[in-house]
């Protein structure tokens, strides 16, 4: 199912022919999701910051990483979750629940990560995204070292933090735009 409606309260119309490099990733993401994710779509009236998200929501949440795909999503959640920004709960809760096949994860992460059967890697992983979603200028020493002490590089603290600083902004803009999810994503991995 395709989702054709505005994906933002804004009257941003996509370029309209797309690219040729822009259609082909929009058609491998109908090929492999079904649909065009709406922050792609979103972005698609200016092909240039279009290509700057991507690059830099790939580069995080696919590239080269200590952290697992799903441990970004988790962060991805918990800090959605934080910032009430429906799009992203809606698009990353699915994505948890695909790659844990844990429904119950999704949901709980979405709600109250805290009440998460969570290995003590992942709580100091997600306590520090919190932290950081919530007062990033209280974060210290001793809360990197927490990370650290659950096998955290510092190199994968950089992950976290550039993970969840990432989802704090998208955060901010898909709620400031009412950037609305595709409808596929709420049956997804159920």
């Amino acid at each position: 199912m395709t989702d054709e409606t505005m994906p933002t309260a804004l009257n941003l119309p996509m370029v309209d022919p797309l690219p040729p490099e822009t259609q082909k990733y929009f058609d491998i993401c109908v090929e492999k999701l079904g649909f065009v994710p709406n922050v792609l779509r979103a972005y698609a009236f200016d092909i240039d910051k279009l290509n700057a998200f991507t690059a830099m929501y790939n580069d995080l949440m696919l590239g080269d990483s200590g952290l697992s795909k799903l441990e970004r999503e988790m962060i991805a959640v918990v800090v959605s979750a934080i910032n009430k920004c429906f799009y992203c709960l809606v698009a990353h809760g699915a994505a948890v629940r695909q790659l844990s096949g844990d429904p119950q994860l999704g949901e709980k992460l979405v709600m109250n990560y805290r009440v998460a059967n969570l290995n003590p890697r992942q709580r100091a992983m997600l306590d520090f995204a919190a932290k950081m979603t919530t007062a990033s200028t209280e974060i210290e020493e001793p809360d990197r070292q927490r990370l650290r002490d659950v096998g955290f590089t510092d190199r994968d603290i950089w992950d976290i933090a550039n993970v969840a600083g990432f989802f704090n902004m998208s955060n901010r803009v898909a709620s400031a735009t009412a950037m609305a999810p595709n409808d596929d994503y709420h049956a997804q991995a159920r």
